[in-house]
């Protein structure tokens, strides 16, 4: 699921409002980031191989996608690196859109991102889930919108990232070699390349961001060529089921980032193929045309019942539609499905808290603790599950997760003061104490401030005002 998920909803336009918010705040770091499932899955499979041909850990690379129409990729410090929804958009193959991720990587292998001053670009830490099919937040909710998924580390300045020539050309030539000792072909990288050379006589204010900060030039693109023409794999081709796959990123993104009627137009009804039929879903969902939506979907999922993200996307279509309840037979089908992915578990929480049943509590909140195990930092997660305990009446349980959300956002001063609540509700030594003491010391707080204040507290609570004419 491409994330595009609950935010993504009327949320389009919801999130599309958070955006300009964020922007407002933040003119330099204007990137949004979106999640999903399914895309990220496919993104993972492919380079996660090159990633170790490379040397480097996959566990420590991570990829975001970057909701911008603009085509731009970047590599910053932190092992992370960002690819625009735009770029993605204007690959033809699997194989270049595999390429530039190889020369991001190259970047950081390089440690490229260490020494052109990147580490000066402080990533602003407004990162938000557009949630393509999984993120589910609220409209209306600018704190659960900017989803901020860690550090300032994530977006910077992407002024700060332009690299010397002389880099571009050592990472194209580590990304060449990556992807030859992956069984893979370097052709994807050079025709990438050769598909925008235009960009190489345009002034800066004329050229695709990704070349102000990546410059192309005639002589780089032969200098890369060489190599990968001479490769063992330069004649490998994309298989059948890498090219669909990359037809449904294509599809999927299109249909969700899109205004509708671009899509339909894009994807006609004449169009018999997955990615036209699932997009054209997405499109008539987004449209408010929903019984034609679930429809469509329905009749995808009677093709291939085993697909979560289908199941996904149903789920996705009757919670914004205001039906949680009818919403969670379909995501708890997906969670079956695939019960590994945190952000399927948020969709079937956020559902069962939706129908307002304490029944459901429990169910949510193992779901949610579930997801949070996986991902820590997911923001959302922490602010349902807090809602979750909340109804409950747990209410240090609630603290706790309040804390674990603003921590995960960069928000120290409020974690750690969720966090003093939290400690005070628990019971002492408890798991969930000494997590809330982890976070109060994380600030930097020591034992003595800790004790300090505990017996400040005692003496205000040990304070005894006599009734009047004692």
């Amino acid at each position: 699921m491409i994330g595009l998920t609950r935010l993504a909803l009327r949320p389009l336009t919801g999130l599309i409002a958070a955006a300009a918010m964020v922007v407002a705040a933040t003119p330099v770091s204007a990137q949004s980031t979106i999640r999903d499932t399914e895309v990220e899955g496919i993104i993972r499979e492919w380079s996660d191989p090159v990633f170790v041909a490379m040397g480097l850990e996959p566990a420590d690379v991570e990829v975001l996608l970057v909701a911008d129409n603009d085509l731009n990729a970047f590599a910053t410090r932190g092992r992370i690196m960002g690819i625009n929804t735009g770029l993605i958009l204007r690959t033809d193959t699997p194989n270049q859109l595999l390429g530039v991720i190889a020369h991001e990587a190259g970047h950081i292998k390089n440690r490229h991102t260490l020494r052109d001053g990147a580490q000066g670009a402080g990533m602003q830490p407004f990162l938000m889930t557009m949630a393509l099919g999984a993120l589910a937040v609220l409209a209306g909710e600018p704190g659960a919108g900017a989803a901020l998924l860690g550090s300032g580390q994530y977006f910077g300045t992407l002024g700060a990232l332009r690299y010397l020539q002389g880099q571009e050309g050592e990472a194209d030539i580590t990304a060449a070699r990556g992807l030859e000792a992956a069984g893979e072909s370097g052709r994807g990288l050079v025709e990438f390349f050769e598909n925008f050379r235009s960009q190489e006589v345009f002034s800066d204010a004329r050229r695709f961001p990704y070349f102000r900060s990546h410059p192309l030039s005639g002589q780089r693109i032969e200098a890369l060529r060489r190599p990968v023409e001479s490769a063992s794999n330069y004649s490998r081709n994309d298989s059948p089921e890498r090219m669909a796959q990359h037809a449904l990123i294509r599809a999927k993104i299109e249909a969700f980032m899109n205004p509708p009627t671009q899509t339909l137009r894009t994807y006609l009804d004449n169009d018999t193929s997955f990615p036209a039929r699932y997009a054209r879903a997405i499109a008539w969902y987004r449209d408010g045309q929903t019984q034609r939506a679930l429809d469509a979907t329905d009749a995808l999922i009677a093709e291939d019942d085993d697909n979560p993200f289908l199941w996904e996307l149903k789920g996705q279509i009757l919670f914004e539609e205001g039906r949680p309840a009818e919403a969670i037979a379909a995501h708890r089908r997906s969670v079956e499905l695939l019960p590994g992915a945190p952000l399927l578990r948020i969709n079937l929480a956020h559902a069962l808290i939706e129908t307002n049943d304490p029944t459901q509590l429990d169910d949510a909140v193992d779901n949610l603790k579930l997801a949070t195990a996986r991902e820590p930092d997911n923001t959302l997660a922490w602010r349902l599950l807090s809602q979750a305990y909340s109804s409950q009446g747990k209410e240090g349980e609630a603290r706790l997760a309040s804390a674990e959300f603003y921590f995960a956002a960069g928000g120290q001063e409020q974690a750690t003061q969720f966090a003093l609540r939290a400690r005070d509700l628990l019971p002492r030594g408890s798991i969930e104490w000494r997590r809330a003491m982890d976070i109060v010391l994380a600030s930097g707080a020591t034992m003595d401030d800790i004790d300090d204040l505990d017996r400040r507290q005692e003496r205000r609570r040990g304070t005894v005002i006599a009734p009047p004419g004692a």
